[in-house]
Parts: C-alpha cells; structure tokens; sequence
C-alpha cells in the first residue's frame, strides 16, 4: 500500500510499504480521511517522533475491509472512525475507567503505524461504527469532537450557566457546540481571527469576542452583565488565554484547560491569585475516554452528528490534500498562520 512515512526531521515521504495484515480481534479499515493534528506538526517539522520510519496520523475515518478471527462489533463494509488510544486495559487506571490516563499504553498513529496510508489496522474496540447519514469529512472529526466533550464532562458541566470558549480551533469550536446542545444560558467565543469568529457564530456562539480589540474585556463583562463566566473553557494552549480564563472567571467559576501549551508558563502573583480569591474549580482534560471504553464521547459525536444537533461545515476544512502529496500539507504548517482550519488527508488520491 502506498503510505506517508516520516523518515527524519522535515522528511515525509509517499511512499510503497507492507499492507498490514488483520489478526485476531482486529479490523482493517481503508482509510479515507485523516485530519492533521496540531500534535502531528512537530513529528513531521520537529523532533517530535518517537521512531523512524513511522506513519502518522490519528482522526480518521474509512470503511472496514477486513475483520480479524473473533470480531463481532463491525463487519467488511461498515463506515467507521479511528479511535486512536490503545490502553493496556489492566492497569490500575485502566480498571477504573480512566484509560486517557494509562501509563502503558499504545497509540495508533504516533507510537504504532497510523492512518497517513491506504489501509491501517486497530484493536475491534477501536472502530466506531457511524451511520450513512454522517460523511466520512464528519467521521475524520470524531477524535476532535471527543476532546472537546471529554472536556466538559471533566469540568462537570452542567447547563442553564454562562460560558466562555477561548480559541476557535477546530476543539473550540466543537467544545463551545457541546456547551450549547447541553443547555448553556450563553456561550461567547473568544480570538483574534475575525474569520474564525464568523464561523463560531454560524454554528451557533451567541457572541464572539476579538481579543485584539483595545476594549474586548469591557465587551467580555458586559455580556454577561459583569459578573464574569460559570464555564471556562481554554482550548488555544495560550499563556495569554490561560491568564484571561481567570480574569473572565466568576466566583466560583469552573475552568478546564484543554489546550495544550507549547512554551513555558510564567504568571504573577496577582494573576494567580485569581484562583484563590475567586474559589475557582480548575481542571485538567486529556484525551476523550471514558467507560466503557472508548466511552460516551465516541457514541455522542456519533449520534448528535447522525441527527444534526452537532453541526459540521466545510468552512471547518481548510484544505483537502491527496495522500500524494502529503509533503505538501506539512510545508504549510512552516508559514506561520498560514493555516486556518483543519487540512484532511484523502488516502484514495
């Protein structure tokens, strides 16, 4: 099968290697669409890789081609999407259902062949059936949508509240659709690209915030009447909106960070003792598990997609770059905000 292989720091290749072949208790799907993750970028650009040669490649969707001796959840022809964790299922966090947190883990397109390729063999479990109704462009998004809602379950979300998404990215945008189809009161969207903004209000925020604007805080209290926010969710991996989630925060107010930094953190004390003075509740969230596994984050996205309430727009989609050319999809990663949107992968071109 044909393959995008990293060989080396900036050397993605497309080329010829081994179709993997089912054992018991897999499935081997053909892929169709595979979402670059932003996790992805400096594996390819970077040093991020944990071997070479590897194939990448995490939030896919495809069609099953083939089932291993023992599999009964999915049959040859099913619509599936690629569910990436592979936990060891025995550990002390496994048997609690905390398989995001499992110190033994495997993962399909970093630490194990991924779907950067024509065909890409997972555990049974790791294939989520979706139905004819949702598109394969949907399916390449379900690890995205499961972050985000695994998310708000971590924050103990509950609706009627007010809450602030900060980043429009992809995991933004979906976590600020969740708050909404579970009842939110308000939810306002917050960053710097105009066109991102434009987006979040087409699929439902009832108001956006540009950061860049000199009196965005004035316009981020009074939406809420100056109160501050019940909800914060922090999905950019930004020291500045790390800091603006305790500033927007109301008393009490809870806050899950979901976006993953790149660079050091450095806050001062009057900053930090937002948390303190305002008794916030602050959280952690990695990855989209929970029990059973791969858990409810998987069967919601499957069926609030198959009925509409999670919506989904081709303006989500910045590019869709054959697998041939998959060299290409990294280069754009190299022109500092150049990239606006999720680039698919199609593994058919």
């Amino acid at each position: 099968m044909k393959a995008g292989v990293v060989h080396a720091r900036g050397d993605i290749r497309y080329e010829e290697i081994p179709t993997p072949q089912v054992k018991p208790g897999q499935v081997l799907i053909k892929v169709k669409y595979t979402g670059i993750c932003g996790s992805d970028i400096p594996r390819v650009n970077g040093d991020g890789c944990h071997f070479y040669p590897n194939v990448l490649g995490h939030e896919f969707s495809g069609t099953v081609a083939a089932v291993g001796e023992g599999v009964h959840t999915v049959s040859a022809g099913d619509r599936v999407a690629g569910v990436p964790l592979v936990p060891c299922l025995s550990c002390e966090d496994c048997q609690k259902g905390d398989y995001s947190l499992c110190k033994n883990y495997s993962f399909i397109g970093s630490r194990e062949y991924g779907s950067f390729a024509e065909y890409v063999v997972v555990p049974q479990r790791n294939a989520v059936k979706f139905s004819d109704e949702v598109s394969f462009e949907q399916g390449a998004f379900f690890e995205p949508s499961t972050v985000a809602l695994h998310g708000l379950i971590g924050a103990d979300y509950q609706g009627g509240g007010t809450v602030a998404v900060l980043g429009v990215g992809t995991i933004g945008l979906f976590t600020m659709q969740w708050a909404k189809i579970f009842g939110a009161a308000k939810v306002v969207v917050y960053d710097i690209c105009e066109e991102r903004l434009e987006l979040a209000k087409r699929l439902g925020a009832d108001g956006t915030v540009n950061t860049k604007s000199p009196d965005f805080l004035e316009q981020a209290m009074d939406a809420v009447g100056g109160k501050g926010y019940e909800y914060i969710f922090e999905t950019a991996g930004n020291t500045e909106t790390m800091k603006l989630a305790f500033l927007l925060a109301a008393n009490k107010g809870k806050l899950s960070f979901i976006g993953t930094p790149a660079r050091g953190l450095v806050f001062s004390p009057k900053e930090w003792e937002n948390l303190n003075r305002k008794e916030l509740h602050l959280t952690g969230s990695w990855m989209s598990y929970s029990p059973p596994f791969p858990g409810k984050e998987w069967d919601l996205t499957a069926l609030y997609f198959k009925n509409g309430l999670l919506k989904f727009s081709s303006d989500l989609i910045y590019r869709i770059i054959p697998l041939s050319e998959i060299d290409s999809a990294f280069q754009l990663f190299q022109r500092p905000g150049e990239v606006k949107g999720k680039i698919l992968i199609d593994s058919e071109r």
